[in-house]
């Protein structure tokens, strides 16, 4: 539990240093992830309107 603990700080501190040191790239980085996720909730949505229609 503890390492999980470690573990979590560890990435949260990179994530920030991330931020602070490349602010545009972590930009690029976050929306291509939000537009990953608007994707792929896109696309389940056409296959329940299909499955169901």
């Amino acid at each position: 539990m503890k390492s999980k603990k470690v573990l979590l700080y560890l990435v949260i501190a990179f994530a920030v240093f991330y931020l602070y040191s490349r602010p545009a790239e972590a930009a690029t980085a976050v929306k291509g992830m939000f537009d990953g996720i608007s994707s792929g909730a896109g696309q389940l949505a056409l296959f329940f309107s299909k499955l169901f229609a």
